[in-house]
C-alpha cells in the first residue's frame, strides 16, 4: 500500500514515562518507516517529553514536532528549538488536515 502524501496526526498528554507515551513513539517511527508524514503534538504532560531522545531522533527522520505553548508555561519550561511551540489552533490544523488522526492520553 503506497501512503506517500498521507498524514497521520498524533496527539499525546501523558508523562514521558507513562507506556502510552512510548507506544505513540511506536507508531510514529512505523508510520515515518511507511511514508506518512507524521505531526506530533505535545500537551499537558507530554510537554516533559519534548527532549526525549526518542521523541528528537524520530524529529530528525522527519517528524514535526508541536508543543502547547500554555502548556510549557503552566509548567514553567522554556520554549526552545526542539519543538514548534504553538496554541490549539495548530492543533485543530493538524486535526484538519489529517488522514488519520489518534490520541494517546
Amino acid at each position: 500500500m503506497d501512503f506517500t502524501g498521507k498524514k497521520l496526526g498524533v496527539l499525546v498528554s501523558v508523562h514521558p514515562q507513562n507506556p502510552n507515551f512510548e507506544h505513540s513513539l511506536r507508531l510514529s517511527e512505523s508510520a515515518l518507516a511507511a511514508g506518512l508524514q507524521v505531526f506530533f503534538y505535545c500537551m499537558s504532560e507530554a510537554i516533559h517529553g519534548i527532549g526525549d531522545d526518542r521523541l528528537q531522533k524520530l524529529r530528525a527522520r522527519g517528524l514535526r514536532l508541536c508543543a502547547c505553548s500554555q502548556a510549557a508555561k503552566k509548567r514553567g519550561l522554556p520554549e526552545d528549538d526542539l519543538a514548534v511551540y504553538c496554541g490549539l489552533t495548530m492543533l485543530n490544523d493538524i486535526l484538519a488536515s489529517s488522514d488519520r488522526f489518534v490520541a494517546f492520553n
